[in-house]
């Protein structure tokens, strides 16, 4: 088993805004290994999807519209991976988008932050590959502090 070495990491995106509307762009982020994406909206009680990670497919993340908590733990062992392996939070808004890229051996999950929160996720795997390469745990595995929401 190889474990990328690679870091989670945001893609500078970008919006132009003028009388006819807005642009949501992101000129940095390279579609050549994008072999599907699909987009994801909560139901109105916002529940936690996660953790759901593959230990070669890539994923990118754009939120389209709303924000959410976007939660990335490095997976050290798909069957039981350490409970104290660092978890990474990013707060991902439609507002100031970015594209969050969570390299292959990780596992992710989110919690929408408002209502009508959609994300597109673009995926380098096809539905096929990644379903062999699928690893689930559930949401408080790594703690249930992951999920609350901190004011400072």
């Amino acid at each position: 088993m190889t474990i990328s070495s690679e870091e989670p990491k945001l893609i500078e995106a970008g919006i132009a805004v003028d009388e006819r509307g807005q642009v949501i762009f992101a000129n940095d982020f390279d579609f050549s290994s994008v072999k599907r994406f699909y987009m994801v909206e909560n139901s109105p009680s916002q529940p936690v999807r996660a953790f759901h990670g593959h230990l070669k497919e890539e994923k990118y993340v754009l939120p389209v519209s709303g924000s959410a908590l976007v939660a990335v733990v490095k997976i050290d062992n798909p069957q039981q991976p350490s409970k104290t392996a660092q978890v990474q939070r990013f707060i991902l808004s439609a507002k100031k988008p970015v594209v969050l890229h969570i390299p292959g051996g990780y596992a992710n999950g989110f919690k929408s932050l408002e209502s009508e929160t959609k994300l597109i996720f673009f995926s380098t795997a096809t539905l096929e590959e990644s379903k062999a390469d699928d690893y689930r745990f559930p949401e408080d595995y790594w703690g249930k502090e992951i999920w609350e929401i901190q004011n400072n």
